[in-house]
């Protein structure tokens, strides 16, 4: 039996959620099957070597951000004149991927819904601008793979077409992500923290759907109540080069407990460290550091956005988005859990994402999406 040749389009590669599932994807899936190759349309960013590594083509167009160049598009064209399948991930590779898809044969076309906040202040208007049109051409698509819940619901109010669509949340490789022994006692000892303090972390690329202002008046207002409290910030962007945020630390006169590490390729060591994860997010799709922290058995209080609330099910604790006093109320009255408590959270939050969120069981939901009826 002949592998099915299938071809992911993405705009970049960089470190992201679309970018990050899709790489787990490529690594977990039945290669005996299905034969793979990447389009960026951008660059290789991080994860195209990775990519390469498991054995599967990349080829980048190097576009620029805008308005799509019909160089692009014929270039792409002969690169998937072969392939049975087109995914695409995200609104600029769905339109792309709709743009070069072959219509004299049976080439099917899976677009990606990897965003939940369509509010015009959250959103560039180019941006909005393309979910539109999308949101026109979605019914003339095969399949349309939502990452969550609240993103097929406010996808459906925006116009897109809910007959193809189907949700798959995020997977979590349970191997990469546990609970590593003396994480904290390690991480205290690079970074020299004050030792045996709760340490709180939140892990995220400067964005304005991940709400700082929110994290850090919420950081400001806990330490109001206890000064006994260090709180790590990591993720693209989060670092002393960061001008708007190191204004945000000031003006909230919370610099002394709070330790800017960038971008980090240890997240496993630093969630496992952690006491608990906050996520202060104002729009979400379907979030990986919390699965991710979940897995690592460490509790998560998440703002009410995307299918956040979902993913911790009973295991942690919701606040509404948009509101400091509620998030830093919210974790101090878990810090005031005893030990045990806070342990028996986390195990049962790891629990849930093997039940619901295994990697394997993940992508074989994408696998029977490949099937041709």
């Amino acid at each position: 039996m002949s592998k099915l040749k299938i071809i992911h389009i993405i705009v970049g590669l960089n470190v992201g959620g679309a970018e990050t599932m899709l790489f787990k994807l490529l690594k977990n899936a039945d290669h005996t099957k299905f034969d793979f190759e990447v389009i960026s349309m951008m660059d290789e960013g991080f994860f195209g070597p990775k990519i390469r590594e498991l054995g599967i083509p990349v080829h980048t167009l190097g576009m620029k951000r805008g308005i799509i160049n019909p160089f692009f598009i014929k270039r792409a064209r002969s690169l998937v004149k072969d392939a049975q399948i087109i995914q695409t991930w995200m609104y600029h590779a769905d339109l792309f991927g709709f743009l070069i898809k072959n219509r004299s044969t049976k080439q099917k076309l899976i677009w990606g819904i990897r965003h939940s906040n369509l509010e015009k202040n959250m959103n560039k208007s180019l941006v909005l601008k393309i979910a539109k049109l999308n949101a026109l051409l979605s019914k003339k698509v095969d399949s349309i793979i939502s990452c969550s819940i609240n993103a097929s619901e406010i996808h459906a109010e925006f116009g897109y077409s809910t007959s193809n669509m189907i949700t798959i949340p995020n997977g979590f490789e349970l191997d990469t992500f546990y609970k590593i022994p003396n994480a904290k006692r390690l991480i205290e000892e690079e970074i020299k923290l004050p030792k045996n303090k709760p340490l709180i972390v939140h892990v995220g690329r400067w964005n304005v759907q991940k709400d700082y202002p929110n994290l850090i008046k919420a950081i400001h207002l806990i330490q109001l109540k206890r000064s006994d409290v260090n709180f790590l910030l990591c993720g693209v962007n989060i670092d002393e080069n960061n001008k708007e945020l190191i204004g945000l630390l000031k003006q909230n006169k919370v610099e002394e407990n709070v330790f800017l590490l960038g971008k980090r390729e240890d997240v496993p060591k630093i969630l496992s460290a952690a006491d608990i994860l906050i996520s202060s997010s104002s729009g979400e799709g379907f979030s990986n550091v919390i699965g991710e922290a979940m897995s690592c058995e460490t509790p998560c209080i998440v703002t009410d956005v995307g299918d956040s609330a979902f993913i911790v099910g009973p295991y942690g604790v919701v606040v509404p988005p948009r509101n400091a006093e509620m998030l830093a109320r919210a974790t101090n009255e878990f810090l005031n859990k005893t030990e045990e408590e806070k342990k028996l959270l986390g195990k049962q939050a790891r629990k849930r994402v093997i039940e619901e969120f295994e990697v394997k069981k993940i992508v074989s939901k994408f696998e029977d999406q490949y099937k041709f009826k």
